[in-house]
């Protein structure tokens, strides 16, 4: 077992209560506590750090961990998002002293993307309502087609945008993914769903002074002609003609090549978050298995998609995860101590 820090208590500020609500982080307040928490616990900034411990934060924004916003992932409790991000704020206050470096993913749209209704429209020009599944045979006998008043503001002209939709759907069907789902408006750029939720986004400023370390803020999911579930790549890469519309991030292998521990948290634990282990794990595979051993989910901090009577996602994502730790990637939990995770 490696000898690390103990885990400190947790700073006056910070009241679980709000973190479910969206409110304005005080910077200058913080900053001054943050730097006297520093003084007072001898925090030593991150780059004088033996052990390197990367957080990466998955889409933990407001339009999927506030109740009543868009895309809230509510989980079995019903306050799924809420009660993860209530233990992952205690987690990162926690191990300040433990913690190198964060990094956070935002999902980051317009209203003119794919996946968004504004993109597509029937026969009489209405728009598919949200959660609509468009399947490839939609495509082709014309129920659903690219909106072509949409083509100028996107630089593309209507029949480019028509192969793309078909091309897409059609690569989607081939790679034994699922239909392209039409989702509500949500996390849009510019918007209050587009921020951090506020409790955390605290935190991270707090460990951002105390640290002197920056976290780091990963944009994804603006590529209007791709989804971008995953951190490390679009679903589809490639246009109707085989050129990119997008890239591989190769980030995150490296950050494991360089960190001992990259812990992962976030929302939703059955999409954007299992997506993103998965490509992990893919290049995982490919460039050096043991890496898998490095990476710790942290899985009190993110839910499954659940909207009750209609779709549970809980078993289908408990069945990933099973998978992830077969691979040599470790399940464990907030209130665990960290020096005590297996591998450690």
């Amino acid at each position: 077992m490696r000898k690390l820090r103990s885990q400190l208590p947790l700073p006056d500020h910070f009241n679980p209560h709000k973190v479910g609500e969206v409110w304005r982080v005080p910077y200058q307040e913080r900053a001054s506590q943050a730097a006297r928490w520093a003084q007072q616990h001898n925090l030593q900034p991150s780059a004088n750090d033996d052990f390197k411990l990367a957080l990466l934060l998955v889409d933990v924004q407001n339009t999927f961990c506030i109740p009543e916003f868009e895309l809230f992932v509510a989980g079995r409790s019903g306050m799924g998002a809420v009660e993860d991000n209530q233990r992952l704020c205690e987690f990162i206050y926690r191990n300040l002293g433990i913690l190198t470096h964060i990094v956070a993913t935002l999902d980051t749209h317009l209203a003119m993307q794919i996946f968004h209704p504004l993109f597509l429209v029937d026969a009489n020009g209405e728009h598919p309502a949200p959660l609509t599944s468009i399947t490839p045979e939609q495509v082709r006998q014309g129920v659903w087609r690219f909106n072509p008043n949409a083509a100028a503001s996107l630089g593309i002209d209507p029949e480019y945008g028509q192969r793309q939709l078909l091309h897409y759907v059609e690569t989607l069907r081939t790679s034994q993914k699922y239909d392209l789902t039409i989702w509500p408006y949500h996390a849009m750029l510019g918007g209050i769903g587009h921020a951090l939720v506020a409790a955390v986004e605290e935190a991270l400023f707090f460990h951002t002074i105390a640290r002197n370390n920056q976290t780091e803020y990963e944009i994804k999911g603006d590529n209007p002609l791709t989804e971008h579930y995953s951190v490390l790549r679009p679903e589809v890469m490639d246009d109707p003609f085989g050129k990119p519309i997008g890239k591989k991030n190769e980030k995150f292998i490296r950050m494991l090549e360089e960190y001992d521990v990259l812990v992962i948290a976030g929302q939703a634990k059955s999409h954007c978050v299992s997506w993103t282990i998965s490509d992990l794990l893919e290049d995982i595979r490919l460039r050096d298995k043991a890496l898998a051993q490095k990476v710790y989910l942290l899985e009190d901090c993110m839910s499954p998609v659940v909207i009750p009577g209609i779709v549970d996602y809980t078993e289908q994502a408990e069945k990933t995860f099973e998978g992830f730790a077969q691979a040599g990637m470790h399940r464990v939990r907030s209130n665990q101590p960290v020096q005590e995770w297996p591998g450690i």
